[in-house]
């Protein structure tokens, strides 16, 4: 991982730990969607996915907005998306029935 993404997955790691209740159960993945284009996912329990979007998605709007502005900095495209750790699993068999 290239220094820009590391730097952008420490951002985001630190401001969720300051906003979710149980931290020790978060992941956040990365995928190199291609060259200087990052999709990061953060799986989290229910409650905290709710607390992390926020009230209309006003929370998770402005984290997304402050990472794009980060990534933009280094030149990098950069996406975010936040599931419940039983949607991450719904997703993950669905991509495995092909």
């Amino acid at each position: 991982m290239d220094p820009a993404s590391e730097r952008l997955r420490n951002f985001l790691q630190y401001v969720a730990v300051q906003l979710i209740d149980d931290p020790a159960q978060a992941q956040l993945k990365v995928a190199e969607l291609g060259p200087k284009k990052l999709r990061f996912k953060l799986v989290l329990t229910q409650t905290d996915v709710a607390v992390l979007i926020g009230r209309n998605g006003f929370t998770a709007s402005a984290i997304r907005g402050m990472l794009k502005a980060a990534a933009a900095r280094d030149g990098v495209q950069a996406s975010l998306h936040v599931h419940s750790h039983e949607e991450e699993a719904e997703l993950l068999a669905r991509n495995d029935g092909h």
